[in-house]
């Protein structure tokens, strides 16, 4: 990287770069991530206790969370959500960008990419209200199967974890969309043609040529889109229900309505290190380095 950013920019300017990216993960990244360490191994005391006898590094932030069993499922629950958005987003992109890079016109996939990505012009909290609006009791959706006659009585859509599941995937279909877009654009189609020429089907064809070399674009949007729902809040906190929590509802309520700092910094560090352990998974399971998802 460094050699790259000097051929292309030259030996100053390319030095320049690197210290500003430097600076630029130091303060925003490094020292914020070990400011919140920090707080998580304090105990939560009174202005006039710290620094003195009390004030000493501790795990017992940690301790209260895996002894708290409420959170702990609270915890699961919201990874093994974050997971089940991760698959439902990858299942609805990936044909989506199959067609936008290999199929569809120059035209109809501008367009297509446009359409896309107008709504998202719109604040995220305003467009989790609309389908707030949509999943209501007597909002549209319901009006609609009724008027089908698909239902007879109207279904709380917002009483469970179907809202959540479906303003996520509607809320970073875009993070993957366009990894996956991008590896695809880059296959030969020559490739493609050769497959259904032997007589490969196109499910035999996307899972030996295409998927494989999609694989990068694949991680980065998994990667992307899990990050994402496992540290959402707006979108739990307007479309779940009461018992549907989401465990970043767990670490507001601790630093904003609890005023534990060093409990909710213990709760985001857990949370944190999942997410870590889970882009290592996925990295390990798509055989790609930090290299290719950097593309």
């Amino acid at each position: 990287m460094w050699r790259q950013l000097c051929d292309r920019f030259g030996m100053p300017l390319g030095m320049a770069v690197v210290a500003l990216m430097g600076i630029w993960l130091i303060l925003m990244v490094l020292l914020p991530q070990w400011q919140m360490i920090d707080y998580s191994l304090h105990p939560s005391l009174l202005p006039a206790e710290q620094g003195g006898e009390k004030d000493v590094w501790t795990l017992a932030n940690y301790a209260t969370f895996f002894q708290n069993e409420i959170h702990l499922s609270i915890f699961f629950k919201t990874i093994w959500s974050s997971v089940l958005v991760t698959a439902l987003t990858l299942a609805v992109s990936y044909p989506l960008a199959y067609y936008l890079a290999k199929v569809a016109r120059p035209g109809q996939a501008a367009l297509c990419l446009l359409l896309l990505i107008i709504p998202f012009w719109i604040n995220e909290i305003l467009r989790t209200f609309a389908w707030y609006i949509i999943f209501a009791f007597r909002g549209p959706l319901n009006e609609l199967l009724f008027a089908l006659g698909l239902i007879d009585r109207p279904i709380r859509f917002l009483n469970g974890d179907i809202g959540v599941l479906v303003g996520m995937v509607y809320a970073y279909i875009l993070f993957m969309v366009f990894p996956l877009y991008n590896a695809i654009e880059s296959l030969d189609r020559n490739q493609i043609r050769a497959a259904r020429d032997l007589g490969a089907g196109w499910i035999r064809t996307h899972r030996r040529i295409v998927i494989p070399h999609a694989k990068p674009g694949i991680a980065t949007g998994c990667i992307m889109t899990f990050m994402l729902a496992a540290g959402s809040y707006a979108v739990p906190a307007l479309l779940g229900a009461p018992g549907s929590r989401w465990f970043t509802q767990i670490i507001y309520n601790w630093f904003f309505e609890g005023g534990d700092w060093n409990q909710g910094a213990a709760y985001a560090f857990l949370l944190l290190a999942l997410c870590i352990v889970f882009v290592t998974l996925v990295m390990r399971l798509f055989k790609v380095g930090l290299g290719d998802i950097a593309r």
